[in-house]
């Protein structure tokens, strides 16, 4: 009863944090970049990278499209930055769901030791903030929605593959998650989409179809950002990425799935802006 009300607590002040930060467009830019670099320090032990480099990157990376996309507000300067972000990104991501099948460790020779700090975890927080700043305005209703979906999918798969789940999905990699789970969270993510649109109808231009797609798209590549992470973890020969949330583990355990599929939700965006 102890550890689950010390569970709550923390991942209560953890949301609470979160959704503060969305009614001032600075405190949500400072608050990504704070869990950004304490999800770093954490992913840095995982790969057991002990450099400066990847900080600088980090905080280089994250500052150059904030000022470009939020301070400057200029859309001619930044639109090539983000396409070839964007591109590198998803290549580097692909890569890394590649690796999730084979039993092999994931390579980490020096050069893809920076080229997954800067592409995969930096990048995930650089499309958290492109997408609370969707071209070019505040739009963090749009940045909640993606983490609700998130938080509605992990819930329901954990519910669902305890009572439920018999075929396993990743054995090799997490024990627990299960088919039964992961078509769960899928589908109450789906639900939750129908209630996201309507809630902000009035305010972004989404409508349910799109908010449906994107339910798929987190829900997909959420698992796929779960599971990777899982896998660094157990190749570093731990539980959980950290200690900074009692009963969750480390942020980055919190952050996994947003950061993995926040490149593929902005990419979705990006897409649906043109075919419009």
């Amino acid at each position: 009863m102890k550890e689950l009300s010390i569970r709550a607590i923390s991942g209560t002040i953890y949301v609470l944090l979160l959704i503060g930060s969305l009614y001032m467009q600075n405190a949500l830019t400072a608050l990504l970049l704070v869990f950004g670099i304490l999800s770093l320090v954490e992913f840095s032990n995982l790969i057991k990278l002990k450099s400066f480099v990847q900080y600088i990157v980090f905080v280089l990376l994250y500052l150059a499209f904030w000022y470009l996309c939020v301070w400057l507000n200029n859309p001619n300067g930044s639109d090539e930055a983000i396409q070839i972000l964007l591109v590198i990104t998803v290549f580097v991501n692909l890569i890394l769901i590649k690796d999730l099948f084979t039993e092999k460790k994931i390579p980490l020779f020096e050069s893809k030791l920076y080229i997954v700090t800067t592409f995969y975890l930096t990048s995930g927080f650089v499309f958290m903030l492109l997408i609370a700043n969707y071209k070019h305005n505040f739009t963090p209703l749009l940045l909640l929605g993606s983490f609700i979906l998130v938080w509605v999918n992990d819930s329901a798969a954990y519910l669902v593959g305890k009572n439920f789940g018999k075929q396993k999905l990743f054995p090799s990699i997490s024990p627990k998650k299960t088919v039964e789970g992961f078509l769960g969270g899928l589908f109450f993510a789906c639900i939750s989409s129908f209630f996201i649109s309507k809630y902000t109808a009035n305010i972004l231009e989404l409508k349910f179809t799109n908010w449906l797609i994107l339910a798929i798209i987190i829900s997909v590549l959420g698992t796929f950002g779960d599971l990777i992470e899982s896998k660094f973890k157990r190749q570093a020969g731990v539980k959980d990425s950290g200690v900074i949330m009692p009963g969750h583990g480390g942020l980055l355990d919190r952050l996994d799935s947003i950061i993995f599929a926040s490149p593929f939700i902005y990419l979705f965006l990006r897409i649906l802006s043109y075919v419009s």
